[in-house]
């Protein structure tokens, strides 16, 4: 059997390759094709939307620095990654968003081991915490501020409709709506006034959006614009029904989750309960506990246990959850 020193060594020469080979390699041909093309046909292009989109092409391309680029090659998912970021409201970088995964994980590495435990266990558990943690900040902050729009924009569709009635055009009462309103729904329709400036269309910027936000909510005021202009009608009358169904819907959600806590409560104190008790045993005799991560059968245990409480928290989650 080889050492736990000889297999890091291996491991850690591996990486090295690796990483100088994703360094010193040039992109893929099939991307520089791709880029190439594009290149062209915006270049001979009489378009005023994809020449708008070819300048903010090259803004976003003059941004990004080494380090983003760096972080792109190692990164699963850098669009979706980037959208996600996106969401948050906040101008965090997938360079920013690696350098803090490293850290975090770095340090719960350095900290295991201080504390007595094998090597190959707190590199994974460091791993994990590296991966996992930012990953659950991220999307507490995209909920949080999805939270806030959906709130805000109930009132933001009211104004738009007080702004219609009053002779004003759709895109004048978008840029009211980015000055009167706070954050983050002022943020949003900034976003659709400042692409419609530059030459995109109402439904472009509005699909843009719509795919960074994420929420129903949002969607249900694209497509009511969007039926409007093909089918006609009242436009202001249309987006006032739309806001009072949006305050209903609103309601419902906060019924049901004060009818849903008692049992969130009881989920959350149930599936927590295992992980408490092992932490303070923990904390009175370490040697002890550090059975379950060498026996054998211990780890199997663990392990069956830890799976059937994860099916229990799937099912309890399916029954607590309510789609409006």
């Amino acid at each position: 059997m080889p050492s736990v020193s000889l297999i890091l060594l291996v491991a850690g020469a591996a990486g090295t390759l690796l990483l100088l080979f994703a360094a010193l390699s040039g992109p893929a041909t099939g991307k520089l094709v791709t880029r190439r093309l594009e290149v062209l046909r915006e270049r001979h292009s009489r378009s005023s939307e994809a020449v708008a989109q070819a300048q903010l092409r090259k803004i976003f391309a003059q941004r990004q620095t080494k380090s983003e680029g760096f972080a792109k090659r190692f990164i699963p998912n850098p669009a979706l990654l980037q959208l996600r970021l996106s969401q948050t409201g906040k101008n965090w970088t997938l360079a920013q968003y690696a350098l803090a995964s490293v850290g975090l994980a770095a340090a719960m590495i350095v900290l295991l081991l201080f504390q007595g435990l094998p090597i190959l266990l707190a590199i994974t558990v460091g791993l994990l915490v590296g991966v996992a943690l930012p990953h659950m900040v991220i999307s507490h902050l995209i909920k949080r501020r999805v939270k806030q729009f959906t709130a805000k924009f109930p009132d933001a569709i009211e104004l738009i409709v007080r702004g219609l009635r009053s002779g004003l055009p759709i895109s004048e009462t978008i840029g009211i709506v980015a000055d009167e309103l706070p954050e983050p729904v002022s943020t949003e329709f900034r976003s659709v006034s400042d692409k419609m400036r530059i030459g995109r269309t109402l439904d472009a910027a509005l699909q843009d959006t719509a795919a960074r936000l994420g929420t129903p909510e949002f969607q249900f005021f694209v497509i009511s614009l969007a039926i409007q202009r093909e089918t006609g009608g009242n436009l202001a009358e249309t987006l006032s029904n739309l806001a009072e169904v949006l305050r209903k819907r609103s309601q419902m959600k906060l019924k049901i989750r004060a009818m849903s806590s008692e049992s969130k409560a009881s989920a959350y104190i149930i599936g927590a309960l295992p992980f408490i008790v092992f932490g303070l045993i923990w904390f009175i005799n370490g040697t002890y506990m550090q059975t379950f991560f060498t026996d054998q059968r211990l780890m199997i245990a663990g392990g069956v246990g830890l799976v059937w409480m994860g099916i229990g928290a799937f099912i309890m989650a399916k029954m607590i959850n309510f789609e409006i």
